[in-house]
């Protein structure tokens, strides 16, 4: 157990920024009261540390910034709440994967230069569980990358954190790239590729894996970047992510916002979002090169996670599974005891669902 609480904390996640940023994501944005003082200790620590930042920077520059990519990553896609996370740490126990760590997250600024320092106090602050469904958290382990990349960029979804009031426009702008510039797309591709290139650096890698959801309203412009890149789509139960994501949101969602949003108005953008992210992943897949995507029930993959993850290395034709297998049968034996968190579906809920998402119950076969 941190010595803090995950729903206490005095700071949000925007210390780790660098000043230009933060700067850019709160420009003309307004602070409710209640978060002010937490507003003006984010702002200040970020200060401070983001004066390390060119510290970072002329190594990377120096180490990194010339050196290509030995190969294009293999995305792990999906909505919120849809699996992504165990699925990930499934394939990040082999280890020609990368992966942007928690740590990084936080401070991606500050991998290079001053990374044992940071993470040592950042694992005896952090709690060991995530709150919303237990699953273990440490500045190791592997994380989604739209965290660090808010920290690196003021262009990511991963704003409305930290300003809900803003959510919808977030998500046109930079989730699912419809009213985005060229000069901040430029700047996303510019800044994901660093990302990938210091998390490979940082974790020995030689292929990045990444689980992101909101890359699921990208594949267009992921392909583009990167041809032969692989993706796995998970689908679930959509009750059962309604259900998860409205928890999940409205928890995590506590310590980081510097605006209050009501209960209402965060469940009308899950339900609103999720069919704009779903659609624009049935529109844009068609962009993936045939024999690198595969899609995926997540309850098909809970059940035989071995045999569904050879399955998805034979048919992406990802190398390395033989080497890998004995790492990966570890940690899915030592999940058979993990108590995952149980989804009643009430009247009300499965309304909701049935009226904004049945396009998803029917294609994915989900008993209505």
């Amino acid at each position: 157990m941190g010595l803090l609480e995950f729903n206490k904390l005095p700071i949000n996640t925007l210390v780790g920024a660098d000043w230009k940023t933060f700067n850019a994501i709160t420009k003309g944005r307004e602070i409710d009261a209640a978060y002010k003082g937490k507003y003006r200790l984010t702002k200040a620590v970020c200060r401070l540390l983001s004066t390390l930042a060119p510290l970072q920077n002329g190594r990377y520059e120096k180490q990194l910034a010339s050196q290509a990519l030995e190969h294009d990553p293999v995305f792990i896609l999906g909505h919120w709440r849809s699996g992504t996370t165990f699925v990930h740490n499934v394939f990040s126990c082999d280890k020609h994967f990368g992966y942007n760590t928690t740590y990084q997250t936080v401070f991606p600024h500050l991998m290079m230069w001053g990374q044992p320092f940071f993470k040592k106090n950042m694992s005896w602050l952090m709690p060991d569980k995530r709150p919303t469904d237990n699953m273990e958290l440490a500045v190791d382990l592997p994380q989604e990358e739209e965290f660090a990349l808010a920290n690196m960029m003021p262009y990511t979804y991963y704003n409305f954190w930290f300003l809900p009031k803003y959510q919808q426009e977030y998500a046109d702008k930079y989730l699912l790239f419809d009213d985005i510039t060229e000069a901040e797309l430029k700047v996303f591709e510019e800044v994901f590729v660093k990302l990938i290139k210091i998390s490979l650096w940082n974790t020995k890698g030689t292929q990045f894996l990444s689980k992101n959801p909101p890359h699921t309203g990208r594949v267009k412009e992921l392909v583009k970047m990167f041809p032969n890149a692989k993706f796995i789509y998970l689908m679930r139960n959509p009750y059962t992510v309604f259900e998860s994501t409205r928890s999940f949101f409205t928890n995590t969602i506590q310590p980081l916002k510097l605006q209050d949003i009501s209960n209402e108005e965060l469940e009308n953008n899950i339900l609103s979002i999720y069919a704009k992210l779903y659609h624009k992943y049935e529109a844009d897949k068609s962009f993936i090169p045939a024999g690198n995507l595969i899609e995926v029930k997540f309850e098909d993959f809970e059940a035989d996670a071995m045999g569904m993850t050879e399955q998805i290395y034979r048919d992406l034709s990802i190398p390395g599974f033989a080497e890998a297998r004995a790492d990966i049968e570890k940690y899915v034996g030592g999940k058979k005891g993990y108590k995952k968190n149980k989804y009643k579906y009430d009247d009300r809920t499965v309304q909701l669902v049935q009226d904004n998402w049945n396009f998803a119950l029917e294609q994915w076969k989900y008993d209505i």
